[in-house]
């Protein structure tokens, strides 16, 4: 079950990297992946699970050669494709609904005021590179010097990838067939077309001898689940755990704007069948876990080609995405809720004058990736609401952001977490949870309905109204809720 990691990488993470920085602007490659759930890096402990059965060797040498963020959220979406709100907060720098308001007019104003991420990393004398999955309104041609290819949200639907398995039924799907498209549309494995066009990326940054700017932006592991058969063999089916928050149907489902569970609502919780089974939760996360792998293999090619070209000793390297999963856990399959297991991603910096081996669990939003880079690159960085995670890795202080704030839909879902409590509303039958996340990180134990919890609610309440009058947020929550605004 091992995959083979190119002995390159050695060089590529030795520790005497993280000691210093180079003279000059460091390279800064930032890789960009969709629907990574935070617990697929074998090497991280989140939850405080061991995750060894997923194999990611090259993610690993990331992760304990750099400092990694075991807390890292996405603020959210206004509609159930999450990863269009997740990249455009990502590229602006904006909080949710102030980037929303720029999405919608195609991101014109910012473009001509030299404001999106590429731009400032332009103006700070960084030549700018992208390929991959884009999914944001503003033409990337225009925004960066070097564009290869651009990937569309995702795959093409592949119509036998949904209500599937049933246990006892034969199952046609194999994530190895080519003849279904999707990631295999053109012939080749989309995560490795990436791996190609990084690999000539790096080639032509290197001729150059500029520091650049490199998003390199993966659609993999998002659906459909399609790898090569090698790696599915790597995860036979009575392997695969099941999450111990695993639900067969869940309670809300309804108010929070998924729709019906008969296979016509959301997307993406249309894949499995309902209700939930451990036959169909077991098989899905195997393909996903397949996928992830894949994945890792592609990064294994980018970073060796990094050394190869003699760019590693500096290039900081950036690695989270854009949102995470359910797969399973509270009974949902896809991204499109408040719950951790979607929120939290991987977040993992590692380069010149990053310590290595170091792991912080201040809560950080994934956008702070940007805000991370600017600084890096000595960019402007007037007008960004995200924060630079440098002071946090040089060890200034716990405190981040003054409490995380998460929504989904214009109306649907709202959450908050201050301290160790989290609260997530859904407005549409006036739903209240709260969860424990020192005592309960899997958030298995409601505790709204108690009566010692009505202060942390009312306090929870009041640090969410804040929150969003600074994202921009116009829901009347008060309105909805005056038990907790009174």
């Amino acid at each position: 079950m091992n995959v083979p990691i190119p002995g390159l990488l050695a060089l590529v993470f030795s520790c005497s990297l993280c000691l210093a920085a180079p003279a000059g602007k460091p390279n800064i490659v930032f890789l960009f992946t969709d629907d990574q759930a935070p617990d697929t890096i074998a090497a991280a402990k989140v939850w405080g699970v061991d995750h060894s059965q997923i194999e990611t060797p090259n993610m690993d040498r990331l992760f304990n050669g750099g400092t990694s963020f075991t807390h890292a959220y996405n603020m959210g979406a206004w509609h159930a494709a999450v990863c269009v709100a997740s990249r455009s907060m990502l590229n602006s720098g904006r909080f949710l609904w102030h980037a929303r308001r720029a999405e919608k007019d195609g991101f014109r104003g910012m473009i001509r005021n030299q404001r999106l991420w590429s731009q400032r990393m332009k103006a700070a004398g960084y030549e700018t590179y992208m390929s991959g999955k884009w999914h944001v309104t503003a033409p990337p041609e225009q925004i960066f010097d070097h564009v290869l290819r651009i990937r569309p949200g995702m795959p093409g639907t592949v119509k036998a990838a949904y209500q599937r398995p049933t246990e006892g039924r034969p199952d046609k799907w194999l994530p190895w067939d080519a003849s279904n498209g999707g990631y295999w549309e053109g012939g080749k494995h989309w995560s490795e077309v990436l791996a190609d066009d990084a690999e000539s990326l790096i080639q032509r940054a290197a001729s150059l001898g500029k520091p650049f700017f490199m998003y390199l932006a993966f659609n993999a592991p998002h659906d459909p689940r399609q790898s090569p058969q090698s790696f599915l063999e790597m995860y036979p089916l009575e392997r695969i755990r099941v999450p111990r928050n695993m639900l067969p149907v869940n309670p809300h489902h309804a108010a929070m704007g998924l729709g019906p569970t008969d296979g016509t609502g959301m997307r993406d919780e249309a894949l499995a069948p309902f209700p939930r089974t451990e036959f169909a939760v077991r098989t899905h996360r195997r393909e996903y876990h397949a996928l992830v792998s894949h994945l890792d293999a592609q990064i294994g090619r980018i970073l060796v080609a990094l050394e190869r070209e003699g760019l590693a000793g500096n290039t900081c390297i950036i690695l989270t995405s854009d949102h995470g999963l359910a797969l399973g856990r509270h009974g949902l399959l896809g991204k499109q809720n408040l719950h951790e297991h979607s929120l939290r991603v991987p977040f993992i910096i590692s380069g010149p004058g990053i310590p290595g081996g170091k792991s912080i669990d201040t809560r950080i939003y994934l956008q702070d990736a940007m805000a991370t880079a600017l600084e890096l690159a000595g960019a402007d960085r007037d007008g960004i609401d995200f924060k630079s995670v440098m002071p946090l890795i040089k060890g200034g202080g716990d405190v981040h952001h003054a409490g995380i704030y998460s929504a989904f839909g214009r109306r649907d879902q709202r959450a908050v977490i201050d301290g160790s409590h989290k609260m997530i509303l859904y407005p549409a039958d006036q739903t209240v949870l709260l969860f424990d996340l020192a005592k309960d990180p899997l958030e298995m134990d409601d505790l709204a309905n108690q009566p010692e919890s009505i202060a942390t609610k009312k306090q929870l309440f009041r640090r969410l109204l804040r929150l969003q009058k600074e994202t921009g947020d116009p829901l009347n929550l008060a309105a909805v809720f005056p038990d907790l605004a009174g």
